[in-house]
């Protein structure tokens, strides 16, 4: 499994640190690093980001605060000189937490529990794909159970997706993709920020789909599947 992480350090030789142990490991592969935290914020937000090598405290905005601004929220591996923060790091359900200095084989372990999660995270995800009553999706630090056949349409929005069911909105911390491979043939991809479900659709006009009084745009891309499928 290649796993695509960040690093977030405000210090230049934690960076490098990190970087050179990173190097040392086939499983994984770095996307960039940051002695900025609104900088990372960006790239996590517009890029596939699996896994965060974080510091807790910075100068610019602390790690804790950096992960209340994201809602999508990658495997996380605090790095920290302040041991007095372990226990907000367990709160907050972090994947493992290094105190630094910290050697390259407590390094290598903490990647392996990142990489062990994952595995199970994308085996649960085949289990339960094609077809399926019911999905289990992760909104915040919980995971709520939906039934499939309750879902009118998914909308993604930047940094969560809004699942819509005949009686509630849930906010799901999954990219878009991860919930299209969830869900049973009867939920369809119509457009990059949509999926939706064919027994809520209305009607269908000029290439927009029209579910209760909301109107889905069928993005050029996606028309030929979404025709041929109906």
């Amino acid at each position: 499994m290649n796993i695509k992480c960040i690093a977030i350090d405000d210090e230049h030789m934690a960076l490098e640190k990190i970087k050179s142990f990173v190097e040392k490991l086939d499983q994984l592969q770095m996307l960039a690093t940051f002695s900025n935290s609104k900088d990372a914020i960006e790239f996590i937000r517009s890029n596939d980001v699996q896994l965060i090598f974080l510091d807790i405290q910075m100068d610019n905005m602390s790690g804790i605060e950096l992960l209340e601004k994201i809602f999508i929220r990658p495997q996380i591996i605090f790095i920290t000189a302040f041991s007095e923060y372990a226990p907000k790091a367990f709160d907050l359900a972090v994947t493992d937490f290094l105190l630094k200095p910290y050697t390259f084989d407590r390094f290598k372990l903490a990647v392996n529990k990142a990489s062990e999660y994952m595995q199970w995270q994308q085996r649960s995800f085949t289990e339960i794909k094609k077809p399926a009553d019911y999905i289990f999706v992760k909104s915040g630090y919980k995971l709520v159970k939906i039934f499939v056949n309750d879902i009118l349409y998914i909308e993604g929005m930047r940094d969560y997706q809004y699942i819509v069911t005949s009686t509630e909105k849930v906010i799901a911390s999954h990219s878009i993709q991860e919930l299209d491979k969830m869900l049973p043939n009867s939920m369809i991809r119509c457009h990059k920020s949509y999926i939706v479900a064919l027994s809520g659709i209305t009607s269908i006009e000029r290439d927009r789909i029209r579910i209760g009084n909301k109107y889905i745009p069928i993005g050029d891309a996606y028309k030929d599947e979404f025709y041929k499928n109906i």
